[in-house]
């Protein structure tokens, strides 16, 4: 799908931001993301923190009402929103190997709706600014979007599929994330959830990266070999002993270097095209300023993912084959 064939996305560069949203726009995010800086620290609690939290409040809960217009949207949200009651921790622990306990944890949440699961060690960098963790182990889960419903956004109050999409994946990670929790608490172990829309503690796409579910894209989220770009995340941390699965490189970084299809889609320009330096590391970074706008009026957008090639089911085995041939070389 392209811009031409979906009525409700601008040409890439004719978007203009109303005036009473570039108001809300009060602060730029782009340095308290850490754009420009050399020095490695935890991130800043941004866009998708409690409004006290950050200079944009007022423009997110414009967005918060914009997203809930479109048909279908309120209530899929509302599932994400819907927390089971956690259970103490049992008083008598598993005392499998770690082995044993991340194949278990593993076979567990792969039958409790996570399409995906990674395991790595926590580390500092992956705590917001403010926050605190005490359990040494992330867990990460990947949930898929159905790429046919995806592909219908942006949103808006004629057609709601896409926002719906996201709703429904956000809604699967609380329940398969909460449901992880339980049964890791049930085996005597510490932990606690961390699924989104909104952000808490725990920065996902890191430990996600470290953990093996993917690769960073140029439009800034994960890229999976299995979904491509069209996956969420839930979090988890514990005390359980666990093996850590590794990062997994298959040439979706390569990839973006000169692929322009994300960034010829964009419509408010905001995907660049070059890494940026972003607290200590060189990575790809979107516009924040640019995209939080057009976000806000587009009931959440997600165009850049919908249109990665990686998302593509037809597309993805062919482009693996390529970059895993590429990569060998």
């Amino acid at each position: 799908m392209n811009n031409q064939a979906n009525p409700r996305r601008p040409k890439r560069g004719s978007y203009r931001p109303k005036p009473e949203t570039l108001a809300l726009l009060k602060t730029s995010g782009n340095p308290i993301n850490g754009v420009g800086e050399f020095t490695p620290r935890r991130p800043s609690p941004f866009f998708w923190h409690p409004p006290d939290q950050h200079p944009w409040g007022g423009l997110q809960m414009v967005a918060h009402e914009n997203s809930r217009k479109c048909p279908g949207s309120a209530e899929a949200f509302q599932a994400a929103y819907t927390y089971p009651e956690l259970v103490p921790v049992a008083d008598t622990r598993n005392e499998a190997t770690a082995e044993q306990l991340t194949a278990e944890l593993t076979s567990f949440a792969l039958a409790h709706e996570a399409d995906g699961i990674g395991v790595t060690a926590m580390d500092p960098l992956y705590v917001f600014e403010g926050y605190a963790i005490n359990e040494p182990w992330v867990v990460v889960l990947a949930l898929a979007h159905n790429y046919e419903r995806l592909k219908e956004v942006p949103s808006d109050e004629t057609n709601g599929v896409g926002v719906c999409d996201v709703g429904d994946q956000y809604a699967k990670g609380t329940r398969s994330s909460y449901a992880l929790v339980i049964w890791i608490r049930s085996q005597g172990y510490n932990a606690k959830p961390y699924p989104g829309p909104s952000a808490n503690a725990l920065a996902l796409i890191p430990p996600a990266i470290a953990a093996g579910l993917g690769e960073l894209g140029k439009h800034g989220s994960l890229i999976n070999r299995h979904f491509g770009s069209g996956v969420r995340l839930a979090g988890i941390t514990t005390d359980m002993p666990l093996i850590a699965t590794g990062p997994d490189r298959f040439g979706a970084d390569e990839f973006c270097a000169t692929c322009q299809i994300c960034t010829a889609a964009c419509p408010p320009v905001a995907i660049g095209p070059q890494k940026q330096m972003v607290r200590g590391v060189e990575r790809w970074y979107v516009d924040f300023d640019k995209c939080i706008p057009y976000f806000t009026e587009a009931a959440s957008c997600g165009i850049c993912i919908a249109e990665c090639p990686w998302t593509r089911p037809d597309v993805r085995p062919k482009l693996l084959a390529t970059m895993t041939r590429r990569l060998d070389q």
